[in-house]
């Protein structure tokens, strides 16, 4: 929701690509918003790209589902926009779960591999938002390619007196300006969620549905 939020502050536009879908709610979401825009979704994971199929039929969505690896598809065209909620952990002590594994850590969508290919499918003012675990800050940083420059961060703390968990992080091909670090965003105040984040979750309005 938080990385729906800061995409959605955006001008987005054109041809977008979700790299991972998961289910699709993030895709979905931008759709949703800024209905003009050619949405595709790429998902490895069979499981999820049914859901994201199912997802767009029930919200009655458009968008082009493949379901493949990212980095070895061949795409026939570049993107206006890449959005992405990656698989960034790289700790030791992992899910027993296969789809959450393959979800979650960074091992099945390398930091370096992905933010080439990424580079290389955007078009020439082509942008890429994302998160990532914020302790990986100075990977990020070292890591994105040019002409690819960091435009926009932003950090998440689960509550103020927190160390940050997550960055939002927004990039693009050529750009000259300086880097804009937002605000804060906090996650709770006490025992609620603060005001920014109820704010978040009720701008998604979504369901969750179990079977």
């Amino acid at each position: 929701m938080f990385l729906y939020d800061f995409i959605s502050r955006f001008n987005i536009k054109g041809d977008v690509l979700e790299v991972g879908g998961g289910c699709g709610v993030l895709g979905l979401l931008i759709k949703r918003d800024f209905p003009k825009i050619n949405l595709s979704v790429i998902e490895k994971q069979k499981i999820m790209y049914g859901f994201i199929v199912e997802n767009s039929k029930i919200n009655n969505i458009e968008l082009n589902a493949l379901n493949d690896d990212f980095l070895n598809y061949k795409f026939d065209k570049k993107f206006d926009f890449i959005i992405s909620n990656p698989p960034f952990y790289n700790g030791t002590l992992k899910s027993e779960n296969e789809i959450k594994k393959i979800a979650r850590y960074e091992e099945f969508l390398p930091m370096e591999k992905f933010f080439k290919k990424v580079n290389n499918l955007l078009k020439e003012r082509g942008e890429f938002i994302f998160c990532y675990d914020a302790k990986r800050i100075d990977d990020i940083i070292s890591k994105m390619p040019k002409p690819l420059k960091i435009t926009d961060l932003r950090f998440f703390y689960p509550r103020i007196n927190k160390n940050a968990t997550l960055v939002l992080v927004r990039a693009k091909r050529h750009a000259k300006s300086m880097v804009k670090i937002h605000p804060p965003l906090i996650g709770f105040e006490g025992n609620e969620y603060s005001f920014e984040a109820k704010t978040i979750y009720k701008k998604a309005n979504t369901e969750s549905i179990k079977i």
